[in-house]
């Protein structure tokens, strides 16, 4: 897979592809950051002067090829990209905001038991008050949007100055081992001033929604690619046996799968949408993790222990893989598909 010492580009879409030159332009620029990925600052300042592509499909490539290069560059990427293109979708919407875009931008949507971050209005002015639970590098990013309950039942998307001194960013708990880099850890947030985006409910009703959730999908099949590229050079060897062959092909026909499953997600979302976004998401992204769970227990049984202990780029991306994957709710997206099919939704 690589041309030289960097991958091969594009991954996901034809080479004539239309907006692959941003695309182009934005991993040369990676590729002259040495310590992508592993220089938080650096990787950041990189990832703020990407330009957002005009399209799902070059968003996503982009997405693959930098994880290609590296996944935790990749899962620094993604959150910046989505968020600008979250606060272009409420402009298009018609939600006027009164705030900057310039700077990193987070997305913090997750909820988790303890925890809970709430918004209170007074005299037209949003406070919020309270913890929001996965928080990724919350310390070091500029700006967030953020959801946080506005009654018993509704939460509501705002924009959040992380910088201010109502925001405390905690440094833990986090001991993974992969994505080290990348903490995500909860937020105290003590009454600071947030800017709604959207009414209640917004933020999950919105055609992207489904959008970044496959971005994320994205994400994983090109950070994976790579182990296709060590099973490949592992069969290819004087010593390889129909084993190693086998566990290529597995791999392969696994991530070529996927790979088919974005390319026409991409086509179908940038047409217009889908009657039913949010399950073509689901579907995408269960086919995605799948291929790539697969193809890290190929590179596993074919490779051995041996670059898990003495190849540092091999190891580091297993790792960072393993975690990122598990953004992915495994058997629980399963159940919610069998639960559309099952209610008559699940036509393709």
């Amino acid at each position: 897979m690589t041309d030289g010492d960097h991958p091969r580009f594009p991954l996901l879409l034809a080479p004539g592809a239309v907006d692959l030159d941003g695309v182009r332009e934005a991993l040369e620029r990676a590729d002259a950051v040495q310590t992508l990925g592993t220089d938080l600052a650096a990787t950041l300042a990189w990832a703020t002067g990407v330009p957002r592509p005009r399209s799902l499909a070059a968003t996503w490539e982009l997405l693959a090829g930098v994880a290609a290069r590296d996944v935790a560059a990749a899962r620094m990427l993604e959150p910046h990209l989505d968020a600008l293109a979250i606060l272009d979708e409420a402009a298009a919407d018609g939600i006027v905001l009164d705030t900057e875009t310039d700077g990193s931008w987070g997305v913090f949507a997750a909820e988790g038991p303890g925890a809970r971050l709430e918004a209170r209005r007074d005299a037209g002015t949003w406070t919020l008050h309270g913890t929001k639970p996965w928080c990724s590098l919350a310390a070091d990013l500029d700006h967030a949007l953020v959801t946080a309950w506005v009654d018993d039942d509704h939460r509501q998307l705002f924009a959040l100055d992380l910088r201010g001194p109502a925001v405390s960013a905690r440094s833990g708990p986090w001991h993974a081992r992969g994505l080290d880099r990348v903490v995500s850890a909860p937020i105290d947030v003590d009454g600071a001033i947030a800017v709604p985006v959207g009414d209640p409910g917004w933020y999950l009703r919105r055609p992207g929604f489904a959008h970044g959730g496959v971005g994320v999908a994205a994400c994983w099949w090109g950070g994976a690619m790579p182990l296709r590229d060590a099973l490949a050079a592992a069969a290819a060897g004087e010593r390889a046996d129909q084993l190693s062959r086998v566990h290529l092909g597995r791999a392969d026909a696994a991530l070529w799968a996927a790979r088919a499953v974005l390319v026409e997600t991409a086509t179908v979302f940038d047409g217009g949408g889908s009657a039913s976004p949010g399950l073509r998401a689901t579907r995408a992204r269960t086919v995605v993790v799948d291929a790539v769970e697969q193809t890290i227990a190929a590179a596993a049984h074919a490779l051995g222990p041996a670059p898990l202990v003495a190849d540092e780029a091999h190891a580091r991306r297993v790792a960072d893989l393993q975690v990122y994957v598990r953004q992915h709710h495994a058997e629980r997206d399963l159940a919610r598909i069998g639960s559309d099919v099952a209610a008559g939704d699940g036509g393709w």
